[in-house]
């Protein structure tokens, strides 16, 4: 078994963002097994932001991520020195909406993770296979990610500035994410860099304010400016590679493939992380659908308050600790709800798709020792969005993941498939009531 890592013990970082130039403090904490690696935003009262793909939101030249109403800035460099450390369980805590620059690089982010020491944990560490070629394409830009015998991520980057700048031209660089490559040496110096032209247009929209051309790597005509000096000769490519392991690593496991990119940049890695665990998704959905069983209909009578015609649960065929749990829906004609649903185009009512993921959502609650004797009883739902309908002969596979669970309050992220299409999404919060009947 491969075991998870976090770290041993806790550490400080300090200045300011890259972008909007406000200082902030970052602090690196252990966290349990299966715990993934979430942002905290000690500003906004320890508000979490899970560093999942499903949190990036669009900003230019950089990943962002959001929950909720917290947002968390320019992540990558710090996520690719996590990924190169192969930790897979972390708190990173942050008092701001930016994530510190350092020095454009993520030098400092590994230096740190490497002084905190990495503990392993009683837990299997998890892994996304590249089984079938994904490919991303936009005007002459491409990233793709494809099979590969190695167990590791094998990166392919080809950088071209040869109409643009011709100092940095074109530069074609491999790395290997876990082989024998040596991460700190190769990757982790290379700093974030910008066109002359570039960083004074952003300066004149106000970002940058606190930067100089000795303090950040901007390139002119005849090279770095300042007293500025490139750290390889192909810096900049070595550069979009680290940016590209700490996007894909939002994916929340390492990958086992080759990805080959050419011109590729932020929101081309997103693009491909999201077809990447969209096929992962539906490949394990697959898997468990037909090889596992945890709680029967029998089972689940014995757990959950739903008869019929409201029990739609079928069965749980997965559950994580209290943190995760997977289960199954089978839609059938004779559904009583078809019957005026519409007689002559029989659709599952949405709401009832929602009713599903939050009764699953309940059992996932029931893990916990503490909700002994309470019923979940649902507060509020946020984000829903329905995707595709659900019709007769459908197999709806339900997933529900714990973004929080306290005493009187449950939050959980919830999401419906069928096969590899996503059916459903919501956040749906419960209020813990008493079980009368106790």
């Amino acid at each position: 078994m491969i075991q998870q890592h976090t770290i041993s013990q806790p550490q400080t970082l300090h200045g300011p963002g890259l972008f909007f130039g406000k200082p902030a403090s970052i602090t690196f904490r252990p966290a349990p097994a299966n715990h993934g690696v979430v942002f905290k935003r000690m500003d906004l009262d320890g508000a979490p932001v899970p560093a999942q793909i499903q949190n990036v939101i669009k900003r230019a030249r950089r990943s962002a991520l959001k929950a909720g109403e917290a947002t968390v800035d320019t992540c990558e460099h710090c996520l690719s020195a996590v990924a190169a450390h192969a930790i897979d369980n972390l708190i990173i805590e942050l008092d701001g909406p930016e994530v510190p620059a350092m020095d454009g690089s993520s030098l400092q982010f590994y230096e740190a993770l490497e002084k905190a020491g990495r503990e392993p944990q009683d837990a299997e560490r998890r892994f996304l296979e590249v089984k079938t070629p994904v490919v991303i394409r936009e005007d002459d830009a491409m990233i793709a990610a494809l099979p590969a015998s190695d167990d590791c991520m094998q990166v392919v980057y080809e950088l071209d500035y040869t109409g643009v700048s011709p100092v940095i031209g074109r530069q074609l660089r491999t790395f290997d994410l876990g082989g024998t490559e040596d991460y700190l040496t190769e990757i982790a110096p290379s700093r974030t860099f910008s066109l002359e032209a570039e960083a004074e247009a952003a300066r004149q929209a106000g970002l940058f304010p606190h930067l100089t051309v000795d303090t950040a790597l901007v390139v002119g005509a005849d090279g770095p400016l300042g007293t500025n000096a490139f750290r390889f000769d192909d810096e900049p490519v070595r550069h979009k590679i680290l940016d590209l392991i700490g996007d894909l690593y939002l994916l929340g496991a390492p990958i086992k493939g080759r990805i080959v990119a050419y011109k590729s940049g932020h929101p081309m890695n997103h693009r491909l992380a999201r077809e990447l665990l969209k096929q992962h998704t539906a490949a394990t959905l697959k898997n468990l659908a037909h090889h596992h069983s945890v709680l029967d209909v029998r089972k689940l009578f014995r757990m959950m308050p739903h008869r019929y015609p409201m029990l739609l649960v079928d069965r749980v065929v997965e559950i994580v600790q209290d943190q995760r749990a997977v289960g199954v829906k089978n839609v059938t004609i004779n559904e009583p709800f078809f019957q005026g649903h519409y007689p002559s185009t029989p659709i599952m009512p949405g709401v009832l798709v929602v009713e599903a993921m939050a009764q699953l959502s309940g059992v996932l609650i029931g893990q916990s020792l503490e909700q002994v004797g309470k019923i979940p009883v649902l507060l509020s739902l946020d984000r829903v969005k329905l995707r595709r309908p659900v019709t007769p002969g459908d197999q709806l596979m339900l997933i529900a993941e714990a973004v929080k669970i306290r005493s009187r309050i449950a939050h959980m992220h919830c999401r419906a498939y069928v096969a590899e299409e996503l059916a459903a999404e919501a956040q749906v919060k419960f209020m813990m009531v008493d079980d009368d009947a106790e």
